[in-house]
Formats: C-alpha cells, structure tokens, sequence
C-alpha cells in the first residue's frame, strides 16, 4: 500500500509561484521576440497569456489526440536571431507530420464529412463571397457568385465564369481566407519599407487563389486592417521545374555549411548564415539591388544537409512510404534534391570553380561574378576549417554538435570541410519566395467584431461576445515557429466563440 503524504502548503504555494514565474517568464519572452513596436500591437500582446498560462494547459490538443503522427527534425536556429530576449536560441526542433500536409488535414477532413453526412454542414464549393452582409454594424452573412464547375487540377488555376448568386444568412461568420502570396503586384504594393524596394522577381509559394481578396472584402464591412506590411517572405526560394502552379516556388530547407554569397560574390556577414534570420537576411539582400543569392557547397553537404519545403518534395513522408524513406540513408542527394540538380534552371553542378563561375553568371546576370572573387571566399573559409582556433562565426557553430543536432535526419549533418575535396561543386541561385502574410485583420470595430489570420480560423461575429483570435504571438518578428497548434488553438476559441452566439 502507498502511502501518500499531503504537501505541506509551504510547498504548494511555492511550487504554485514558480509556475506563475514560469508563465511571466515565457510571455515576456514571447514578447520580446516577436518586437512588437505598435499601439495597435495590443491584442498580439495579450494573446500569449492565453497560450502560456500554467492554468490553461497547452494551446490545443496534441497531433496525436487528433490522429496525426509526428517526429522531430532540423528546423535550424531561431528567426528572432537578435531579439532583446525570449526564443533567440541557437537552435529549435520542429516536427514532421507523417503525411505532411495531407496527414495534417486527413482528421479533420473526416470529421467535416461525419458532419456533412449528418447534415450539420453544408459545403458550398465553387461560391466566391464577394461582400459580408452587414445590419446596423453588425455580420449577418455573406452574399457572392456561383462559379461555373471546373475540372483544374489541384493548384492549377481554375475557371472564373459566374453563372449565378447566392446569399447566406448566419448568426456568426468565420473568416479563414489566406494571405495574399498568390498575389505578387499585392506584396509589392504592400512591401514594407524597412525592407527595402520590393522584388522585381519573384517565386510564388502559394497558389494563385492566395490573392488577398478576403481582406479588402472584409475591410468593406468595416474591419480595420492593420500591420499588411508584416510579411514573412523566404529567401531561399527556387524555381519548380515541375511545377504545380504558375510560377512555382519551392523553398530549400538548408543545413548550416553552404557558404551564402549575394549576386555580385560577396559572402553574407554574421549571422546571415542558413537557416538563422529570415527577415535580416531578407532585408540585408535587399540592399544589394538584386533580386537573387547563391549558395555555393558541395556534392557532399547537398546529400547531408539539404531538403525541400513541400508535399511533391517528400513523397515518401507524404505517401507514408517507409521502404521509400529508408533510402533517404543511401549515398547520393535525396531523389526531389537529384531532380533540382538535374533539371532546376537554379542549380549549376561544375568539377572545377572556373566552370561553376562560368555557370553562374550564364543563370544569373552576366559578367556578375569573376573566379578570383568566388576563390577568394572560398578559400577564406577552407583556411578557417582547417584551422583548429578559426574564428570564423559559421564554422565556430558548424563545431558545435549539440548546438546543430537533427534528431530525426539519419544521415545528420555534413562535416566541416574544404569544398574542393569533396566535389563535384554546387551553386544554387535563391529567389525570394512569397509565402505569408501576418497581421491584416485585427480587433472589434463598434459591434462587428473581426479576427483572423492565414491558415488559421477568425470570427466577424455580430453583436455579443465576439472573440479576436492570433495565430501565433506575430510582431515584426515571429515568436514562435510555424507551428499549426497556434492555428488549432486559435480555431477553436473562435469557433466556440460563434457557437456561443
């Protein structure tokens, strides 16, 4: 028999103040990180006390109470590199759904058709909402057009051709349009200053149905749309060669050893190394007056260290093949990573340095670059590998296991060493790649209240109880990963809210 002995409440209230210490502690550095620098900043701040209080538990409910399997990986060091305080840590986990993006969406999808076979929902497909009905401030519904049938593949552009209306009545209208992405003239019209001129080329990471209408519909029914310029946009984008939809962008996700160099061969400074600071290395290119960088490895690091964002990139995560990713620990680059390398208008693969310049000035303006700039670097940091106290920042952290450790990668990360020895050589030209859109919609105006926020769910509720809802804690920085419990979390709160009435 267990005995068990009450805890003295000298200990409980002490155990009970750390706790509280502890959820001060994180919702400052949440904060901190995402530098939030704007009055209208209040709702973004407030959210992480309802994501971090030790009373609430966590944000939402595991992958795995919804069905969904997932395992560690490289996510690379944090992007709020240089944050006052808070999540700029050397490094963070993220985690690969079994399935990708499917798997993600597979639970819910079959619970959404237990509910339409129940007839408690009632898909519309192909109804495009043009106007939210409002009376006297408030969200009655939605009106909008009936769009012809259209057999487009999934990703392709489908067919506009309006062959009727339709208008809905609701007690409650829920928002989850998307960013703006798709929309390439959009982001350049909305481009933060701080960045500099916008792109004249750019990657689409998202389908053209990403366009960003929603939020001038919803800004015609009196939503005040706020931070448009608060996008995360990659910088290590490349052109599909087989792509999906128009203009197709896929973005590497890169280990820490590829030396990064801006169009004219100058490599970036510390800590604009792969995988560190988005939006700093975003902004520090777009001072250079070109639309495109370069990584400059070897056949050995590609094989080790590279990977690519997307489901058509991970057949064997995406289609739960395990002998196809079994071979993912075979000598030679990934099978996607081959097809880039071999038909990527971006990848330039060379035996000599001579010809890899030759090659990079042919993909990207020519007469950029000259082979004595290129060997320069290069051999500027073989000198610092092999040099045992090197000072140089991105080895220093290439020395650092614990610091760069990738769980659930089996063939971990590619040793510090000289290019030449481990050739053939590899440039890949990077795109800026458009993909998110992080503050638009914001909080209540009079009696229509207004949420929501790209691949998450808000709530333009009518009067009574509306509910503002935030994906992740987002101010010029992101202070946490994009990870999807902050859209379960934030889902759910507005659903609530709408069924509350």
């Amino acid at each position: 028999m267990v005995v068990r002995r009450p805890v003295p409440r000298r200990l409980a209230r002490a155990a009970a103040d750390g706790r509280a210490r502890l959820a001060r502690a994180r919702e400052a550095g949440l904060a901190g990180s995402a530098q939030f620098d704007r009055p209208e900043d209040y709702w973004p701040r407030a959210w992480p006390k309802r994501t971090s209080s030790p009373r609430r538990g966590s944000s939402a409910p595991g992958f795995t109470h919804w069905g969904c399997d997932s395992s560690p990986s490289w996510a690379g060091p944090s992007a709020a590199t240089g944050a006052p305080r808070g999540t700029a840590t050397p490094c963070r986990a993220s985690h690969i759904v079994w399935g990708t993006g499917p798997g993600v969406l597979a639970p819910f999808i079959r619970r959404a058709r237990a509910h339409a076979d129940a007839a408690r929902i009632r898909f519309l497909f192909r109804h495009r909402v043009d106007e939210v009905v409002t009376h006297d401030a408030a969200a009655t519904g939605v009106r909008g057009a009936r769009l012809a049938p259209s057999s487009a593949e999934r990703g392709k552009a489908s067919g506009r051709d309006v062959v009727g209306e339709f208008e809905v009545e609701a007690g409650a209208v829920v928002v989850a349009s998307g960013g703006m992405g798709g929309n390439l003239e959009m982001v350049r019209r909305l481009w933060p200053q701080r960045m500099g001129t916008p792109p004249s080329s750019m990657v689409a990471g998202v389908p053209a149905h990403v366009d960003g209408r929603m939020l001038g519909v919803a800004e015609a029914a009196g939503a005040r749309l706020i931070n448009a310029d608060r996008m995360w946009h990659y910088t290590e984008g490349l052109r599909n060669w087989d792509p999906v939809w128009e203009n197709h962008g896929v973005r590497i996700l890169p280990g820490p050893s590829s030396v990064w160099l801006d169009a004219l061969g100058r490599r970036l400074p510390a800590p604009l190394f792969p995988g560190f600071d988005t939006l700093g290395t975003l902004r520090h290119l777009r001072g250079t007056g070109y639309d495109y960088s370069w990584f400059v490895l070897t056949q050995s690091i590609i094989e080790k260290e590279f990977a690519l964002s997307g489901s058509e990139q991970n057949p064997d995560l995406t289609g739960r093949n395990l002998r196809l990713l079994a071979s993912r620990v075979r000598p030679g680059a990934p099978g996607p990573v081959k097809a880039f390398m071999e038909h990527g208008e971006d990848f330039v693969v060379a035996d000599s340095l001579g010809e890899l310049v030759e090659g990079m000035n042919r993909v990207g303006e020519p007469g950029l670059l000259t082979e004595a700039a290129v060997r320069t670097v290069l051999e500027a940091r073989d000198a610092e590998i092999a040099n045992a106290f090197g000072k140089d920042a991105q080895v220093t952290f290439l020395r650092s296991p614990p610091l760069c450790r990738r769980p659930a990668d089996p063939r971990g990360r590619a040793a510090p060493h000289p290019g030449p020895r481990h050739g053939p050589l590899v440039a890949v030209r990077l795109n800026v790649l458009t993909r998110k859109a992080r503050g638009p919609r914001d909080r209540p105006v009079g009696a229509l209240h207004v949420t929501g926020r790209p691949r998450g769910a808000g709530a333009l509720r009518g009067r009574g109880g509306g509910r503002v809802r935030r994906r992740r804690h987002d101010g010029l920085q992101r202070a946490r990963g994009d990870v999807p419990g902050g859209c379960l979390f934030s889902g759910r709160v507005a659903g609530r809210a709408a069924a509350a009435g």
